[in-house]
C-alpha cells in the first residue's frame, strides 16, 4: 500500500515537472507571476505567459490543469502602468505591469525583457475592423 502511495506521488511530481518544462520551452512563453491589482495584500502567484494570436495566455507554475488558468484578448487588455519592484529582495531586474481590461484589473511580474516582448505584442495587434461593407 505504501509504495502505491509513493508512486503515485512520484508520478503526480513528474506529471507536473514535465507540464512546467512543455509550457516554459512554448514559443512566446515567459516567466510571470499574477497577483489581483485591487487587492494590494494579494499574492503573487509564479506562473508561465504565452502569447496566443489573440490572446495572452496565463498557467500557474505547479498544477495539472490543461487548460491555462488564465486568458486575456489582445483587443481589449491595457498597460496602464509598470515599474520596477519597490521591495527588491528576489525580484531584482523584475517589473511590476498593472494591466486592465473591461472585466478585470490585475498585476503581472516579469523581466524587463518579457516587457519589452509584451509591450510589443500588444502594439503589433493589427487594427479593430470597426465596420464590414
Amino acid at each position: 500500500m505504501l509504495g502505491a502511495v509513493v508512486l503515485l506521488v512520484l508520478g503526480v511530481l513528474a506529471l507536473g515537472a514535465s507540464r512546467v518544462r512543455t509550457l516554459s520551452h512554448r514559443v512566446g512563453s515567459f516567466e510571470c507571476a499574477f497577483s489581483r491589482a485591487t487587492d494590494p495584500n494579494a499574492p503573487w502567484i509564479a506562473g508561465i505567459g504565452q502569447y496566443g494570436a489573440e490572446s495572452l495566455y496565463w498557467w500557474r507554475w505547479w498544477s495539472l490543469a490543461p487548460r491555462p488558468t488564465r486568458s486575456w484578448l489582445r483587443s481589449g487588455m491595457l498597460v496602464l502602468e509598470h515599474h520596477a519592484v519597490a521591495d527588491a529582495r528576489g525580484y531584482e531586474g523584475q517589473l511590476v505591469v498593472r494591466c486592465r481590461t473591461d472585466d478585470d484589473a490585475f498585476d503581472l511580474l516579469m523581466s524587463a525583457e518579457a516587457y519589452a516582448g509584451l509591450a510589443s505584442w500588444l502594439e503589433a495587434a493589427p487594427p479593430a475592423a470597426r465596420h464590414v461593407i
